[in-house]
């Protein structure tokens, strides 16, 4: 699947790619939520590794043919998938894919999801497994609806309710989360701590327990995501170290490799086929 932004028309044909794109014509009725339908008409099927990025990523699948994962928890067939925003070593393979995704905000996926953030990190999840019996019924509905334009209405719908109910996150928290987007990532645990009048060990305790995170690991996560965007778009590695915040390409190149598992150089052409 190829990244799109949400925008006024509500599909995108992209016949270079085969892949039918649908955007809902306004936004969302949720702050920090993005969502799209992809249908594979073209037959070209889905090979793509899950790179970390600072968002939850949703899929629901709506055809028959289910999602592959593979990762360290083995292979496993998905009908639906809750990436994290690290979620370690993982592929997802399919034949032929029909499906709406969500780009989820960490305050989103923690108002949303229903489970703690911090179980999710480092892993793929089963979206059954944390929605259940309402997920299996939206997706019946999402099947049966006219088209795409009522399908993302649906999904909409579905996730303002869920809204109503959740839990909300700590002002501190969510302001925290902001300062280090804000940055790009290039800001310090400690002055962000004194900034709520906090400690560094409250700020880390909590904002571990609603992002799924520690502050340190999500400013590196930023900070790796613009990064990674940089070189998808053909920039020097070096000059990309040096805008990101990195002390030198070396470090840069370390930190490519912790999230990415591979090299600058292979993440750019990672990136540039996968969207």
């Amino acid at each position: 699947m190829r990244s799109h932004q949400v925008g006024a028309d509500p599909t995108d044909r992209d016949a270079g790619y085969g892949w039918e794109v649908a955007l809902p014509p306004g936004d969302t009725s949720l702050a920090g939520v993005a969502m799209a339908g992809f249908r594979d008409r073209a037959a070209v099927g889905l090979d793509m590794q899950v790179l970390p990025q600072p968002a939850v990523i949703v899929v629901l699948g709506l055809g028959d043919d289910p999602l592959t994962v593979e990762d360290t928890d083995g292979r496993r067939a998905l009908s639906g998938l809750v990436a994290a925003p690290s979620p370690g070593p993982a592929r997802v393979r399919a034949d032929h894919v029909e499906c709406v995704e969500l780009r989820l905000s960490p305050r989103a996926a923690y108002e949303l999801l229903g489970v703690p953030p911090r179980e999710l990190d480092g892993s793929v999840t089963g979206l059954d497994d944390l929605w259940g019996a309402d997920v299996r019924r939206l997706r019946d509905r999402l099947t049966a609806a006219a088209g795409w334009r009522e399908r993302l209405a649906l999904m909409d719908g579905f996730l303002a309710r869920r809204a109503e109910r959740a839990p909300a996150m700590a002002p501190e928290v969510a302001a925290a989360w902001d300062h280090i987007v804000a940055s790009r990532g290039r800001i310090r645990v400690d002055e962000l701590a004194a900034s709520f009048g906090w400690s560094r060990k409250r700020l880390w305790s909590r904002f571990s327990a609603q992002i799924g995170l520690t502050p340190k690991r999500a400013a590196m996560l930023v900070r790796f995501d613009h990064a990674a965007r940089a070189l998808s778009t053909g920039a020097d590695a070096t000059e990309t170290a040096l805008a990101c915040g990195y002390a030198d390409q070396a470090h840069l190149h370390r930190d490519v490799r912790a999230f990415a598992g591979c090299t600058p150089g292979a993440l750019a052409g990672r990136v540039t086929s996968a969207g």
